[in-house]
Protein backbone atom coordinates (compact mmCIF):
# COMPACT_ATOMS: atom_id res chain seq x y z
CA UNK A 1 0.00 0.00 0.00
CA UNK A 2 1.27 3.42 -0.25
CA UNK A 3 1.24 5.74 2.62
CA UNK A 4 -2.05 6.28 3.60
CA UNK A 5 -3.04 5.10 6.68
CA UNK A 6 -4.71 1.42 7.13
CA UNK A 7 -7.79 2.99 9.59
CA UNK A 8 -8.36 6.69 10.01
CA UNK A 9 -10.84 7.50 12.49
CA UNK A 10 -13.78 10.42 11.19
CA UNK A 11 -15.19 13.35 13.74
CA UNK A 12 -17.44 15.69 12.89
CA UNK A 13 -19.47 18.18 14.94
CA UNK A 14 -22.57 18.00 12.71
CA UNK A 15 -22.78 14.98 14.99
CA UNK A 16 -23.05 14.22 18.31
CA UNK A 17 -19.41 13.48 20.01
CA UNK A 18 -18.84 9.80 20.92
CA UNK A 19 -19.75 9.26 24.59
CA UNK A 20 -17.47 6.32 25.13
CA UNK A 21 -13.85 4.63 23.50
CA UNK A 22 -15.18 4.15 19.87
CA UNK A 23 -14.81 6.29 17.01
CA UNK A 24 -18.23 8.09 14.95
CA UNK A 25 -16.65 5.99 12.11
CA UNK A 26 -13.58 4.30 10.54
CA UNK A 27 -12.25 5.06 6.90
CA UNK A 28 -10.66 1.39 6.54
CA UNK A 29 -8.36 1.17 3.32
CA UNK A 30 -9.18 4.45 2.39
CA UNK A 31 -12.55 2.71 0.51
CA UNK A 32 -14.87 1.52 3.47
CA UNK A 33 -16.68 3.23 5.96
CA UNK A 34 -17.88 1.90 8.94
CA UNK A 35 -20.07 4.29 11.02
CA UNK A 36 -20.44 3.42 14.86
CA UNK A 37 -24.06 2.82 16.12
CA UNK A 38 -25.90 6.40 16.20
CA UNK A 39 -28.42 7.57 18.94
CA UNK A 40 -31.07 10.16 18.64
CA UNK A 41 -29.09 12.65 19.93
CA UNK A 42 -28.45 16.09 18.58
CA UNK A 43 -24.81 17.01 18.02
CA UNK A 44 -24.60 19.67 20.69
CA UNK A 45 -25.90 16.80 23.12
CA UNK A 46 -29.45 19.09 23.85
CA UNK A 47 -32.36 16.89 23.94
CA UNK A 48 -35.09 16.58 20.86
CA UNK A 49 -37.87 18.75 21.28
CA UNK A 50 -39.85 15.49 20.35
CA UNK A 51 -38.75 12.59 21.32
CA UNK A 52 -41.47 10.69 18.99
CA UNK A 53 -40.53 7.69 17.47
CA UNK A 54 -40.23 9.52 14.75
CA UNK A 55 -38.64 12.12 15.92
CA UNK A 56 -35.85 9.94 17.06
CA UNK A 57 -35.26 7.93 13.88
CA UNK A 58 -35.15 11.15 12.06
CA UNK A 59 -32.14 12.10 14.50
CA UNK A 60 -30.25 9.25 14.52
CA UNK A 61 -30.40 8.95 10.24
CA UNK A 62 -29.19 12.34 10.26
CA UNK A 63 -26.54 11.70 12.58
CA UNK A 64 -25.34 8.35 10.25
CA UNK A 65 -25.57 10.59 6.93
CA UNK A 66 -23.60 13.73 8.45
CA UNK A 67 -20.84 10.91 9.41
CA UNK A 68 -20.74 9.78 6.39
CA UNK A 69 -20.67 12.88 4.54
CA UNK A 70 -17.95 13.74 7.06
CA UNK A 71 -16.15 10.47 5.51
CA UNK A 72 -16.26 11.47 2.28
CA UNK A 73 -18.51 9.23 0.95
CA UNK A 74 -22.18 9.81 0.29
CA UNK A 75 -25.65 8.66 1.13
CA UNK A 76 -25.74 6.62 -2.52
CA UNK A 77 -22.72 5.21 -1.44
CA UNK A 78 -24.01 3.47 1.68
CA UNK A 79 -24.08 -0.23 1.34
CA UNK A 80 -25.31 -1.72 4.15
CA UNK A 81 -27.19 -0.35 7.06
CA UNK A 82 -28.57 -2.22 10.48
CA UNK A 83 -31.32 -0.33 12.22
CA UNK A 84 -32.15 -1.23 16.10
CA UNK A 85 -35.57 -0.53 16.62
CA UNK A 86 -37.47 -0.88 20.36
CA UNK A 87 -41.03 -2.70 19.77
CA UNK A 88 -41.44 -4.28 16.72
CA UNK A 89 -44.73 -2.11 16.27
CA UNK A 90 -42.22 0.69 15.00
CA UNK A 91 -41.01 -0.96 11.95
CA UNK A 92 -43.35 0.46 9.55
CA UNK A 93 -42.91 3.62 11.31
CA UNK A 94 -39.07 3.46 10.95
CA UNK A 95 -39.07 2.44 7.15
CA UNK A 96 -41.39 5.52 6.32
CA UNK A 97 -38.62 7.96 8.38
CA UNK A 98 -36.06 6.15 6.39
CA UNK A 99 -37.63 5.76 2.89
CA UNK A 100 -38.09 9.71 2.96
CA UNK A 101 -34.72 10.77 4.47
CA UNK A 102 -32.64 8.39 1.33
CA UNK A 103 -35.46 8.73 -1.26
CA UNK A 104 -32.58 8.00 -3.79
CA UNK A 105 -30.74 5.20 -1.92
CA UNK A 106 -31.36 1.51 -1.39
CA UNK A 107 -28.56 -0.35 0.38
CA UNK A 108 -28.93 -3.74 2.09
CA UNK A 109 -30.30 -3.23 5.13
CA UNK A 110 -31.39 -5.36 8.59
CA UNK A 111 -33.74 -3.83 10.94
CA UNK A 112 -33.22 -5.52 14.65
CA UNK A 113 -36.00 -5.18 16.85
CA UNK A 114 -34.79 -5.20 20.68
CA UNK A 115 -36.51 -4.81 23.98
CA UNK A 116 -34.70 -1.63 25.51
CA UNK A 117 -31.89 0.65 23.78
CA UNK A 118 -28.98 2.57 26.10
CA UNK A 119 -30.77 5.52 28.11
CA UNK A 120 -33.93 4.41 27.02
CA UNK A 121 -33.82 5.77 23.19
CA UNK A 122 -35.84 3.63 20.57
CA UNK A 123 -33.10 3.63 17.74
CA UNK A 124 -30.10 2.97 17.03
CA UNK A 125 -28.64 2.87 13.23
CA UNK A 126 -25.11 2.43 11.96
CA UNK A 127 -23.52 1.89 8.65
CA UNK A 128 -20.76 0.26 6.10
CA UNK A 129 -20.48 2.80 2.87
CA UNK A 130 -17.41 3.16 0.52
CA UNK A 131 -15.97 6.02 -0.78
CA UNK A 132 -13.11 6.75 -3.76
CA UNK A 133 -9.67 5.74 -2.06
Amino acid sequence: MSGEQLMTGILTDRAPKPAGHYAQAVVSGGAHVFVSGQLPIRPDGRPLEDDGFEAQARQAIHNMLEIVRAAGSSPQQIVKVTAYIVGIANWARFNAVYASMLPDACPARSVVPVPELHYGYLVEIDAIAVREP
